[in-house]
Protein backbone atom coordinates (compact mmCIF):
# COMPACT_ATOMS: atom_id res chain seq x y z
CA UNK A 1 0.00 0.00 0.00
CA UNK A 2 2.78 2.56 1.06
CA UNK A 3 4.62 1.32 -2.40
CA UNK A 4 1.25 1.93 -3.94
CA UNK A 5 0.68 5.77 -2.54
CA UNK A 6 5.04 6.19 -2.98
CA UNK A 7 4.43 6.08 -6.95
CA UNK A 8 0.82 8.09 -7.26
CA UNK A 9 2.66 10.88 -5.69
CA UNK A 10 5.79 10.32 -7.66
CA UNK A 11 3.12 10.47 -10.64
CA UNK A 12 1.33 13.24 -9.47
CA UNK A 13 4.77 15.56 -8.88
CA UNK A 14 6.47 14.68 -11.97
CA UNK A 15 3.07 15.37 -14.13
CA UNK A 16 2.85 19.31 -12.18
CA UNK A 17 6.52 19.48 -13.46
CA UNK A 18 5.19 19.03 -17.39
CA UNK A 19 2.24 20.65 -17.15
CA UNK A 20 1.77 23.27 -19.95
CA UNK A 21 -0.27 26.51 -20.73
CA UNK A 22 -3.17 26.58 -22.85
CA UNK A 23 -2.59 30.36 -22.75
CA UNK A 24 -0.20 30.84 -25.54
CA UNK A 25 -1.84 32.82 -28.09
CA UNK A 26 0.71 34.48 -29.54
CA UNK A 27 2.31 31.60 -31.01
CA UNK A 28 -0.31 30.82 -33.01
CA UNK A 29 0.70 29.89 -36.70
CA UNK A 30 -2.07 28.80 -38.28
CA UNK A 31 -5.93 29.27 -38.24
CA UNK A 32 -8.77 26.65 -39.46
CA UNK A 33 -10.92 27.54 -42.61
CA UNK A 34 -14.12 26.75 -44.34
CA UNK A 35 -12.77 25.22 -48.11
CA UNK A 36 -15.24 26.21 -50.65
CA UNK A 37 -16.67 22.98 -52.24
CA UNK A 38 -17.53 22.84 -55.97
CA UNK A 39 -19.00 19.31 -56.88
CA UNK A 40 -20.00 16.49 -54.71
CA UNK A 41 -20.10 12.72 -55.59
CA UNK A 42 -22.59 10.63 -53.89
CA UNK A 43 -24.68 7.68 -54.94
CA UNK A 44 -27.89 7.89 -56.60
CA UNK A 45 -29.55 5.98 -53.74
CA UNK A 46 -28.83 4.14 -50.14
CA UNK A 47 -29.12 0.94 -49.13
CA UNK A 48 -30.30 0.94 -45.53
CA UNK A 49 -27.31 -0.49 -43.06
CA UNK A 50 -24.60 0.30 -45.62
CA UNK A 51 -21.65 2.59 -45.68
CA UNK A 52 -20.74 4.51 -48.35
CA UNK A 53 -17.60 6.58 -49.75
CA UNK A 54 -18.88 10.10 -50.74
CA UNK A 55 -16.63 12.14 -52.83
CA UNK A 56 -16.31 16.13 -52.33
CA UNK A 57 -14.10 18.07 -54.47
CA UNK A 58 -13.41 22.13 -53.12
CA UNK A 59 -11.30 24.74 -54.11
CA UNK A 60 -8.23 24.92 -52.61
CA UNK A 61 -7.66 28.83 -51.62
CA UNK A 62 -3.75 29.23 -52.00
CA UNK A 63 -0.63 27.20 -51.37
CA UNK A 64 -0.48 27.74 -47.80
CA UNK A 65 -3.90 25.96 -46.90
CA UNK A 66 -4.09 22.10 -46.10
CA UNK A 67 -7.24 19.97 -46.08
CA UNK A 68 -7.48 18.73 -42.77
CA UNK A 69 -10.96 17.20 -42.50
CA UNK A 70 -14.71 17.75 -42.48
CA UNK A 71 -17.40 19.29 -40.33
CA UNK A 72 -20.71 17.63 -40.52
CA UNK A 73 -23.38 19.31 -38.89
CA UNK A 74 -26.81 16.93 -37.86
CA UNK A 75 -29.67 19.54 -38.01
CA UNK A 76 -32.58 17.04 -38.53
CA UNK A 77 -32.42 13.59 -38.37
CA UNK A 78 -31.45 12.93 -42.30
CA UNK A 79 -29.90 16.49 -43.03
CA UNK A 80 -26.23 16.97 -42.85
CA UNK A 81 -24.07 20.07 -43.78
CA UNK A 82 -20.62 19.12 -45.03
CA UNK A 83 -17.88 21.69 -44.23
CA UNK A 84 -14.31 20.60 -45.79
CA UNK A 85 -11.88 22.12 -43.28
CA UNK A 86 -8.83 23.58 -43.40
CA UNK A 87 -5.59 24.93 -41.82
CA UNK A 88 -4.19 27.58 -43.44
CA UNK A 89 -0.85 29.40 -41.98
CA UNK A 90 -0.69 32.52 -40.93
CA UNK A 91 2.52 35.25 -41.50
CA UNK A 92 4.08 33.05 -44.09
CA UNK A 93 4.63 35.57 -47.20
CA UNK A 94 5.35 32.92 -49.62
CA UNK A 95 2.02 32.01 -49.98
CA UNK A 96 0.31 31.91 -53.43
CA UNK A 97 -3.13 32.31 -54.49
CA UNK A 98 -4.32 28.80 -55.75
CA UNK A 99 -7.24 27.60 -58.80
CA UNK A 100 -6.21 23.92 -57.36
CA UNK A 101 -8.96 21.87 -57.41
CA UNK A 102 -8.71 19.26 -54.74
CA UNK A 103 -10.82 15.93 -54.26
CA UNK A 104 -11.39 14.22 -50.91
CA UNK A 105 -13.66 11.50 -49.42
CA UNK A 106 -15.41 10.47 -46.67
CA UNK A 107 -17.18 7.21 -45.37
CA UNK A 108 -20.93 7.60 -45.03
CA UNK A 109 -23.11 5.10 -42.80
CA UNK A 110 -26.84 4.93 -43.47
CA UNK A 111 -28.34 4.41 -39.81
CA UNK A 112 -32.43 5.80 -40.86
CA UNK A 113 -34.81 4.30 -43.46
CA UNK A 114 -35.30 8.41 -44.54
CA UNK A 115 -33.77 9.87 -47.37
CA UNK A 116 -31.00 11.72 -46.59
CA UNK A 117 -30.45 15.42 -47.33
CA UNK A 118 -26.98 16.88 -48.08
CA UNK A 119 -25.59 20.22 -47.90
CA UNK A 120 -22.18 20.85 -48.71
CA UNK A 121 -21.02 24.74 -48.08
CA UNK A 122 -19.81 26.39 -51.45
CA UNK A 123 -19.45 29.51 -49.27
CA UNK A 124 -21.31 32.90 -48.51
CA UNK A 125 -22.85 35.28 -50.96
CA UNK A 126 -22.88 39.16 -51.05
CA UNK A 127 -24.88 39.28 -47.89
CA UNK A 128 -22.88 37.22 -45.76
CA UNK A 129 -25.41 33.84 -45.92
CA UNK A 130 -24.05 30.41 -46.62
CA UNK A 131 -24.76 28.72 -49.70
CA UNK A 132 -24.93 25.19 -50.10
CA UNK A 133 -25.36 22.15 -53.17
CA UNK A 134 -28.19 20.30 -52.00
CA UNK A 135 -28.07 17.03 -52.49
CA UNK A 136 -31.09 14.58 -51.85
CA UNK A 137 -30.51 10.87 -51.50
CA UNK A 138 -33.32 7.97 -51.43
CA UNK A 139 -32.70 5.19 -48.81
CA UNK A 140 -34.26 1.76 -50.62
CA UNK A 141 -36.51 -0.20 -48.25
Amino acid sequence: MKKSLSILMLVIVSLSFNACSLDDDDNTNFKYVNLKVLSAEVPEAFEYGERYTIFVTYANPNTCTYFEGFDIHKHQLTEREVYPIGTELIGNDNCQESTEEVEVSFDFEVIYNEDYLFKFWTGQNAGGEDQYIEITVPVNQ
